[in-house]
């Protein structure tokens, strides 16, 4: 398995793109949009977890998520997904594990994840900070983790 950290051009990018729109997980496509807009900051990042030729899982840096702007909370790990073929063999933790490392190297002291997902994230060390109402109306939890 190798782990790519991306902008638009890298060979991975669009075979990203096709596994973020054909993936079971709906909050694929809307991060295939945004890799086709390129709509990232020049530090921000998607990462790709390859099997050989094959993208089997991704997930994202960017300074912003769904928590509304009166947060000051940044940056953002997100669109976490792992094909469901892959899934059980830590991928999702070794992706996060690429991001805290490139996080740091940018300066920044803390990540955060907004998720639905009950215990999970706790498992690779963050900490929940609570329930916050998204920029989407619904109720997530607001993890961070101190790299």
């Amino acid at each position: 398995m190798e782990i790519y950290l991306m902008q638009q051009g890298h060979p991975f990018w669009d075979k990203t793109i096709e596994l973020a729109e054909n993936c079971s997980w709906k909050a694929g496509h809307y991060l295939a949009k945004r890799m086709k807009e390129n709509a990232f900051l020049s530090w921000e990042r998607v990462v790709a977890i390859c099997d050989g030729e094959n993208v089997v899982g991704f997930c994202t840096l960017t300074e912003k998520d769904e928590l509304p702007d009166r947060f000051d909370y940044k940056p953002f790990i997100g669109y976490i997904f792992v094909d469901e073929k892959f899934r059980g063999n830590r991928y999702s933790e070794k992706m996060i594990n690429q991001i805290e490392v490139y996080a740091k190297e940018l300066g920044y002291a803390q990540v955060y994840i907004m998720s639905g997902e009950r215990g999970l994230y706790e498992k690779f060390g963050f900490v929940k900070l609570g329930d916050c109402v998204t920029i989407y109306g619904v109720v997530d939890q607001l993890f961070q983790k101190t790299i």
